[in-house]
């Protein structure tokens, strides 16, 4: 399996590490402190170092009751740093749900588009199928971020989300986007409780059985803080802990804040024989 993206045919015989880029002045757990430009830049610059495969940078925040940016504040975060990061040797990803800002990061150079509404808001399926290979991650979400938390009600929420990312893959193949340029999100923490979200990890095969690469984001989520009793500054260990545990049930790539970390941890995974090197 693999994943085609605008520069880069990723291969996934390792897991693979996405570090979060918030140029954003309130994400959940980093807000501002890469809020301008030159922070983020250099935020990517210790990434790169520090290990990173992708890079993934966001200019709204998606937590819950976040505010979200007009197109224009939205676009002024992110395209510098797109334009910085495309020169690093890495995959860029935009973390984005606008058509206007997909369309300019993509021109900017931007490999991935990730989006947390799965391309639903108008016009963004046709920024994707009009892009010959820019790869796009499709995550599971219900509402918006400030209505979310208000539908958590399923049957069986590993079955319910495995048939919806079923079904907004399909729909994105029909509109014109090759199958080998999708991935899929299960979106821990986006519309799930707590003990929802275990449950999807603890059946991920389900969501792996789908057959596209599994992008999991775990880190310093709420679920973890439930668990532990930790604040969001002091869920290293956690997240490191639940990436780990994600790859080991088939997921292939990881977004994380502590690049370093979860790196060093796989790496320890696969020598130990636990998951592909």
């Amino acid at each position: 399996m693999y994943w085609q993206t605008t520069r880069y045919k990723l291969s996934l015989t390792r897991p693979l590490v996405m570090g979060i880029v918030n140029a954003t002045p309130d994400s959940f757990s980093d807000g501002g402190q890469h809020g301008t430009s030159a922070q983020a830049m250099a935020w990517c610059d210790r990434l790169v170092r520090e290990g990173a495969d992708i890079l993934d940078i966001g200019g709204e925040s998606t937590r819950p009751g976040g505010h979200a940016p007009d197109r224009d504040e939205e676009l002024r975060r992110v395209l510098p740093v797109v334009r910085h990061a495309v020169t690093l040797g890495r995959p860029v990803s935009v973390d984005t749900s606008r058509p206007e800002v997909m369309a300019e990061a993509i021109a900017a150079g931007a490999d991935i588009i990730n989006d947390v509404r799965a391309l639903r808001r108008p016009g963004a399926l046709a920024v994707l199928a009009d892009a010959p290979d820019t790869g796009v991650c499709l995550m599971h979400m219900r509402g918006e971020p400030d209505t979310m938390q208000q539908h958590t009600t399923y049957g069986d929420v590993v079955h319910e989300v495995a048939l919806a990312l079923g079904q907004r893959m399909r729909e994105v193949v029909d509109a014109g986007v090759q199958i080998e340029r999708i991935s899929l999100d299960p979106g821990i923490g986006f519309a799930k409780t707590a003990e929802q979200n275990w449950q999807l990890m603890r059946r991920q095969g389900e969501l792996c059985a789908i057959g596209r690469p599994l992008l999991v984001g775990w880190s310093r989520k709420s679920a973890l803080g439930v668990l532990t009793g930790r604040p969001v500054h002091d869920r290293l260990g956690a997240s490191v802990a639940a990436a780990l545990a994600a790859v080991c049930r088939g997921a292939h790539i990881v977004r994380v804040h502590d690049v370093a970390a979860t790196v060093d941890a796989l790496k320890v995974a696969a020598a130990a024989g636990l998951i592909g090197g």
